[in-house]
């Protein structure tokens, strides 16, 4: 019902809709609509009530809150269930707890803080209050489970595309899943999985992305390698358009996925790579080298011409990557 009588009044805005007329539509009494504007209100919409004349929207509140993300989004099941927290330690735990008790697919956790958020390798991600879109996907997909760590890739070009798209920046996917913008990193991706023998039972996709946090208030061993859309965005945008499109994307590559396998997600990684072409350090437990990123294979593995000319699969959860310059120095990103 609130609900309801927010989309009416955005509809109507900036002209006023009087309680007699919202209740009539509602089929609710006059007390009713005041009960549901006061909550509104307490939500931090803006809502001036005028003597004869009725409600008017005057101000939405810059929050992630499931009436405002339903408001711009065009899936068809993704996002349609959405848990709003406005801090959580980990939206994926959240999911994960929420994905025992049956949530359904394409459930929808996200929150203003996290305050333990993280990334691949189990590094942290700062994820400051209304600053950036800290969020997590739930999915039970019907295809194998060694299928599984593809999302990642999938997850990053549906957020490339929805940056660019957006924003007006030329962000690009550092291999497997890293978005960059102007060589730093932008956006965080994590894919968890519960699974049995040959099937799924379902994924979490956790996707962090820094929309605008100040310089000043990144962590100082992190200033040099984060960045923000709003350092440099072309185009204005606000956090719950950014979100909408994301999940918009998302769900068309899901779908595709679904249908034809991961090869035309893999088609497009490769449009908005910044890792094939380029020599690149390979980190391993248990050896270190040089060599050119050349492709990926149809699993994703970053495939990597050494120095003897070999060439070697790089698995994303074995190593860690970093770019060289041709003078054989490396640029720690």
């Amino acid at each position: 019902m609130r609900e309801e009588i927010l989309n009416i009044l955005r509809e109507k805005a900036p002209q006023p809709v009087s309680g007699q007329d919202l209740a009539h539509v509602l089929g609710i009494t006059r007390t009713g609509v005041w009960k549901h504007i006061q909550s509104l209100k307490k939500m931090g919409y803006q809502i001036e009530a005028y003597t004869k004349k009725g409600y008017v929207l005057t101000g939405i509140p810059d929050k992630l809150l499931p009436e405002e993300i339903g408001a711009v989004l065009h899936t068809a099941f993704l996002g349609r269930h959405i848990c709003y927290e406005e801090q959580v330690q980990s939206t994926n735990e959240i999911l994960k707890k929420l994905a025992v008790s049956g949530a359904d697919d394409g459930t929808l956790c996200v929150a203003e803080e996290q305050t333990g958020g993280k990334g691949r390798l189990s590094r942290g991600w700062f994820s400051p209050y209304g600053k950036g879109l800290w969020f997590s996907l739930l999915l039970k997909p019907s295809f194998l489970p060694q299928e599984a760590p593809k999302m990642t890739l999938l997850a990053a070009v549906a957020v490339v595309r929805a940056i660019r798209e957006c924003c007006g920046v030329n962000a690009m996917i550092k291999w497997p899943n890293d978005v960059l913008l102007e060589g730093r990193k932008l956006v965080g991706i994590l894919t968890e999985m519960s699974a049995e023998f040959g099937h799924i039972n379902y994924l979490v996709v956790g996707i962090g992305i820094n929309v605008c946090v100040p310089r000043d208030m990144v962590p100082e061993n992190l200033r040099d390698s984060a960045i923000s859309i709003a350092d440099v965005a072309k185009k204005p945008f606000t956090r719950v358009q950014l979100l909408g499109r994301v999940l918009d994307y998302f769900e068309e590559y899901y779908q595709q996925v679904l249908k034809e396998g991961f090869q035309p997600i893999f088609d497009q990684w490769r449009v908005y790579s910044t890792t094939l072409g380029r020599m690149v350090k390979v980190i391993s437990p248990d050896k270190t080298y040089l060599g050119t990123a050349v492709d990926i294979d149809e699993d994703g593995a970053l495939m990597v011409r050494k120095e003897d000319g070999t060439v070697e699969k790089v698995l994303a959860g074995d190593v860690s990557i970093r770019p060289a310059t041709g003078t054989g120095k490396y640029e720690f990103r």
